[in-house]
């Protein structure tokens, strides 16, 4: 696979300055486990993590700082203004004054090496901002390259089908991205206090820089929120880098989104991708990471209210809204403002308003549509082409529908001041944002609150007191992350010309009781959900998210931008082979209980027959005639014999327990239940419905029990098909004397008092009744259905069906929530471990000549 190639990528070139600063290792190697209290991996503290005070913290990470720069003409040297129109600086908002606040980011001018230093020193000092200094050659291909002309336009759902037709995926700048990440991660450790200060990451710029943090500190509290979209899967999947930037993504806290859909769509990924679910517990959508639960957020960003409405409050606002409501008197403005990209579609805007205009030419000489465009983002021919479409539409439209005294489309090529924009709001009669994707887009927000008004802009527009009705009307694309949240805007599809048209035509035509309606159902969302409400609310939930660090334990594993952090309960801990060995050379008595998919052998393997492998760490086992070894399955009777012929002295039970054999030459014997089977006649019909509904889903048919498989099927599909089964199925046998059961990618059902657990309960009877209670006893498993072995075990101890010296060993196979005490991360290590009890039972077999089986 090509993400494999890029295990390596954290050790590319260092281009962080100011020294040499060490490397971050290849791989994770931390001594052990990390106490509760101490992290052993940290190496030497920050002087701030060594602070006997604390201040309260909140670390800022976005690709650019929140600053203006500017030399000075007579000194020559650098000199820094907050930017006020910085969303990460309008953060502040929503905390009390006593929360410090340390941005991490680049600056938007290079600095020379040689004042590197002392500009850092003063943004430190006077900003509390830690600039990045990435080189040019670095930044172009980081930010100009795998950025702006790949990244973002694949996220915008534009993919390069020819070299023409966008940039294609290139080793070298996601090399370039790698390494710009490593540089911001060694900025914030430069800084961060890791068991006191929260993390804020912004934006797709910085995607893999969590797997840097998490891999330095196993606890540090990171948040991650994503102001673009994210594609569906269908989308994402064509990334060769996907599960690398998924994982990495999941090496936060808490990873917010837009809308829904974004969220729904990582999610997709993440399960179709990585396998991995997600559950909702109380409002809160979470996804189960290596013991670690990351949580989703689902909040559209906000505006910041107190600089709006500063700048409504200002004369000279006032003054430029008199003079633009004199230049467009006698018309009807709409407005528009938008970047210079290709996703904004002014274009198609420009064209339906030509079609607003054909169609109802007693809007000539009327209706104006304004159009601020601001200065491009990033540089190349993409850009050139959109500038040069819009020129050729709006040149066309004005040609034809325009006069001496009546120009149609008026273009307003930026920088424009945000007072200036506030300005046109507050005169516009509708506001335009027709992008044809786009993620954050706060235009809408911006227009309604300039249209809310103030004393000085009234006085402008000529209202009557502040009591005077408001209005606005907002056409909104489908395809932005703002329009769920405008219920009252008129929703269009961009790429509907005529349909964008009829939406203008409908806004210019509006009753003003319906605009005031629609104005002040916005006005009162965009008025309570600003940038401090949506930063107390991501604060809150990052602080919700990283509790769970207070009763866990951490650790790391894997390799470069695989690495992650395993975080477990305080008794579930991995099966040490040398602890079981130990205890298991000093018992007599041994009952070992193996489930066999999933754990003796991995669940995607076609043939599940047993390997060579198995049958002879079986065998081994088998051969101690202190051990009694059972393969406790739910597959039929009929693979299990098959399968295991070699083994002479392995005990089946299969179909969860309904049949059970102690050796190859021992009878099948059945639970001993009168158990009635008629309800086949219902289940299997209806079964075999969903089958024929399910690509890729099948039936196993038992003697006890019916199974629905859906593992091969899409995933997506398979599961909403499997609850839709298990509803079916619960309602129409409510009265029959079985149980409905889903497991993994299955829904199974099989008489009532079947069960591994009942296998157990019954084994352990057994062993005791011939007068050997077993002193140790190891159950390993991997899904539901292992569940009740492990509960049955736990009975047996509080019962005391166990003797109180019994060694147990309760094991489940991956981290994940259990009853079991132990885990082993797979197959691979479940045959390892039985391997080395093989072992030990061969060497005492060995210096005890008369244990030997004949």
């Amino acid at each position: 696979m090509l993400s494999r190639s890029y295990f390596n990528l954290l050790n590319f070139d260092d281009y962080s300055t100011g020294g040499d600063r060490a490397r971050v290792p290849r791989v994770i190697s931390v001594p052990g486990i990390i106490s509760d209290f101490e992290d052993h991996d940290e190496g030497v503290e920050s002087d701030a993590a060594i602070s006997p005070v604390h201040q309260e913290r909140r670390v800022i990470v976005a690709n650019q700082l929140p600053l203006k720069a500017y030399k000075d003409s007579e000194t020559k040297k650098w000199c820094f203004d907050w930017d006020e129109d910085a969303l990460i600086l309008q953060l502040k908002d929503g905390f009390s004054p006593d929360v410090e606040f340390v941005y991490v980011g680049c600056l938007r001018v290079d600095i020379d090496p040689l004042e590197q230093e002392e500009v850092g020193q003063l943004l430190y000092e006077n900003f509390k901002c830690v600039p990045t200094f990435l080189p040019v050659n670095l930044m172009n291909r980081f930010y100009h390259g795998f950025c702006k002309h790949y990244l973002w336009p694949l996220f915008h759902y534009m993919l390069p089908f020819t070299p023409d037709h966008g940039v294609r995926f290139d080793k070298d700048m996601w090399q370039a991205y790698v390494s710009a990440n490593k540089v911001f991660a060694d900025k914030v450790m430069e800084v961060i206090n890791p068991d006191k200060d929260y993390v804020w990451v912004h934006d797709y710029h910085l995607m893999v820089l969590p797997t840097f943090l998490r891999k330095r500190y196993n606890r540090v509290k990171l948040g991650f929120f994503l102001h673009c979209l994210f594609p569906s899967s269908e989308i994402y999947k064509t990334l060769p880098v996907r599960e690398e930037i998924l994982r990495a993504l999941l090496n936060c806290d808490l990873i917010g989104f837009q809308t829904f859909d974004y969220a729904r769509h990582f999610l997709s990924c993440c399960s179709r991708m990585l396998g991995l679910d997600y559950q909702s517990k109380r409002g809160y959508i979470g996804l189960d990471y290596y013991g670690r639960t990351v949580s989703i957020k689902i909040l559209p960003f906000g505006i910041h209210m107190g600089q709006i409405k500063s700048i409504m409050s200002l004369s000279d606002t006032a003054k430029k809204v008199k003079e633009l409501k004199e230049k467009y008197e006698g018309k009807i403005v709409l407005l528009g403002v938008d970047d210079v990209d290709m996703f904004k579609g002014i274009g198609l805007k420009f064209e339906a308003f030509g079609q607003l205009l054909d169609e109802n030419p007693r809007y000539r000489g009327s209706a104006v549509l304004v159009q601020i465009m601001n200065s491009p983002r990033s540089q190349g021919n993409d850009i050139q082409e959109v500038q040069n479409e819009i020129n050729k539409v709006a040149t066309e439209v004005n040609r034809r529908y325009g006069s001496a005294s009546y120009e149609p489309i008026v273009c307003i090529n930026g920088p424009v001041s945000f007072q200036d924009k506030v300005a046109y709001y507050a005169i516009s009669e509708c506001v335009v944002v027709t992008p044809v994707r786009d993620g954050m887009n706060l235009v809408p927000y911006k227009y309604t609150v300039s249209r809310q008004g103030s004393p000085f802009l009234d006085e402008a527009l000529g209202l009557e007191g502040s009591a005077a009705p408001r209005k606005s009307v907002i056409i909104v694309s489908e395809f932005i992350g703002c329009s769920p949240s405008l219920s009252g805007a008129i929703r269009v599809n961009p790429w509907n010309i005529s349909c964008v048209a009829e939406a203008m035509h409908s806004a210019i035509s509006m009753q003003d009781s319906e605009k005031e309606l629609r104005h002040e159902k916005h006005c009162k969302y965009v008025t309570s959900h600003d940038v401090a409400y949506w930063a107390r609310s991501f604060d809150q939930d990052l602080e919700r998210a990283c509790a769970q660090y207070y009763q866990k334990r951490c650790w790391g594993i894997g390799f470069g931008l695989n690495s992650r952090v395993v975080a477990l309960g305080p008794h579930f801990r991995k099966l040490s082979v040398e602890h079981i060995v130990s205890a298991y050379k000093n018992t007599r008595s041994r009952l070992i209980l193996l489930d066999y998919d999933g754990t003796m052998m991995p669940q995607d393997l076609i043939d599940k027959s047993p390997c060579q492998a198995v049958i002879s760490v079986l065998n081994g086992l088998c051969n101690d005639p202190m051990n009694v070894v059972f393969i406790v399955s739910g597959r039929g009777k009929d693979s299990l014999e098959k399968w295991f012929s070699p083994c002479e002295r392995l005990g089946l039970s299969a179909e969860h327990g309904y049949f059970t054999r102690w050796t190859k030459s021992s009878a099948w014997e059945s639970c001993g239940l009168t158990v009635d089977l008629s309800w086949k006649n219902i289940v299997l019909p209806i079964m075999e419905h969903y089958t024929e509904a399910t690509d890729g889903s099948s039936i196993e048919q038992k003697e006890s029990a019916l199974v629905w498989h859906h593992q091969e099927a899409d995933p997506d599909f398979g599961s909403w098909q499997a609850k839709e089964l298990l509803d079916h199925l619960e309602s129409v046998l409510a009265n029959d004397p079985v149980v409905v059961k889903r497991g993994q990618h299955i829904v199974e059902v099989k008489p009532q008092g079947v069960s591994k657990g009942v296998v157990v309960e019954n084994l352990i009877t057994t062993m005791r009744n011939t007068g050997k209670p077993p002193d140790f006893v190891l159950c390993i498993g991997d899904d539901r259905s292992d569940e009740d072995m492990f509960e049955s075990i736990a009975s047996s101890l509080t019962s005391r069906s166990l003797p109180d010296t019994a060694e147990v060993f309760a094991c489940t196979v991956g981290q994940k929530p259990s009853m079991a005490k132990y885990y082993l991360d797979d197959t691979f290590e479940v045959i390892k471990m039985l391997q080395g009890l093989s072992a030990a039972s061969a060497r005492q077999l060995l210096k005890s000549p008369h244990n030997q089986v004949d």
